[in-house]
């Protein structure tokens, strides 16, 4: 049995967000219902396309759910979702600010019809606060959550994260409220709403950041290239290796020492560099030291001598390394999948249940590929009934 069997789940998102969120609750065995505008999802018109001409970044998040088409600026699509959110468990949405009420379609007139609906709502900034119901952006939440002032080196501009990791750390924490909201359910019957801003969501990855900012015995740095947020841990960096870089780290004096013993050079026995406080503050002399040890060994032999020493360590991949990796194919995150049009990559899962198997994903939907059949199966209409809300352009 999967974890989510039996949950049926409304999608109004699009871009990344949201449908992140109801990615890993239909690999977790919920039946996803993706509804798209009538011109679809943004993400359905870039230009990275499969060798089937299917676009990628529409298939990694939408695979393995049903697509519908339908407009909710029409009243007659209003009621279709209505009616579809009457018997649903979760309806998940990052549309634009203010939208859901706009169609009539907000928390408390959707709790009206069900009380158990648990609803998901991504936003820039929350519905509350100096910046609530401003648009925002993976890009835009960088910037405005100090992503980029804390990414890149000291004497640099400030740098965007290369993931998207604003719009997939929100996913993640959606999914977390959706699911501890509907354990509640089980306890009280009743849905609520559940919501998730992207700036909230990033905040507590700057942890280390804000507590060098925050401490009187550290010197904050705003950017710190490879280096320790909080400018509290050394060695921590990057460094050359003969054929590449490699990153080492001594979150410990104890790994500080057994990497002096593998270094063998008598400079690092100077008493500065005994604790981690004196290391941080000698930190450049630290990675001189480290920097001329491994630039005179290759990746594979660093690797060799440091997991002997259990000592925290790993290469510098290229994203074409990435795919390679045998243990990333061993883990199914990145999900090679057959069917009767050829083989294609999407996203697994990242979550790993002992006794709820992950859902194999199939085939991103085409735009409205399923609406017939949600309409026929989901609300009993007739063929006639379905075939006028296409005639009017409703669905």
């Amino acid at each position: 049995m999967t974890a989510l069997e039996g949950v049926k789940v409304i999608c109004l998102g699009q871009f990344y967000f949201a449908p992140y969120c109801s990615m890993l609750m239909a690999r977790l065995g919920a039946d996803v219902i993706k509804i798209e505008s009538p011109e679809g999802d943004p993400y359905r018109r870039l230009p990275t396309l499969a060798a089937d001409g299917e676009p990628l970044q529409f298939r990694f998040l939408n695979s393995g759910k049903r697509t519908m088409r339908l407009n909710l600026k029409a009243l007659e699509g209003q009621e279709v979702l209505r009616k579809l959110v009457s018997t649903a468990d979760v309806l998940v949405q990052n549309l634009s600010p203010g939208a859901m009420e706009r169609f009539g379609l907000g928390y408390d007139q959707l709790s009206a019809i069900n009380p158990g609906l648990v609803m998901a709502s991504g936003t820039g900034f929350g519905s509350f606060g100096p910046y609530a119901g401003e648009p925002a952006m993976d890009l835009t939440i960088q910037a405005r959550t100090a992503i980029m002032s804390t990414t890149g080196f000291e004497d640099g501009a400030p740098v965007r994260t290369g993931p998207s990791v604003v719009d997939f750390m929100g996913g993640t924490h959606l999914i977390a409220g959706v699911l501890a909201a509907l354990f509640q359910r089980t306890r009280t019957g009743r849905g609520q709403h559940v919501e998730v801003s992207l700036q909230d969501a990033m905040l507590p990855s700057l942890t280390s950041n804000i507590a060098g900012l925050l401490s009187p015995g550290v010197v904050s740095r705003e950017r710190t290239g490879n280096r320790h947020g909080g400018m509290s841990v050394a060695p921590y960096n990057a460094y050359p290796a003969a054929d590449g870089w490699v990153t080492i780290l001594c979150p410990t004096d104890a790994h500080w020492r057994r990497l002096c013993g593998l270094i063998g050079d008598p400079e690092t026995a100077d008493p500065r560099f005994a604790d981690m406080a004196g290391r941080c503050e000698h930190m450049d002399a630290v990675d001189t030291l480290v920097g001329a040890w491994t630039s005179g060994l290759s990746k594979a032999e660093i690797e060799a001598v440091l997991k002997a020493a259990r000592i925290p360590y790993a290469p510098v991949v290229t994203l074409s390394e990435l795919l390679d990796d045998p243990h990333v194919r061993a883990r199914g995150v990145l999900h090679e999948v057959s069917d009767e049009r050829g083989t294609f990559t999407t996203l697994g899962s990242p979550l790993v249940l002992s006794g709820s198997p992950m859902v194999e994903p199939v085939r991103a939907g085409r735009l409205g590929e399923h609406t017939d059949q949600v309409l026929r199966d989901e609300l009993g209409l007739s063929t006639d009934e379905i075939a006028k809300l296409h005639e009017t352009g409703v669905v």
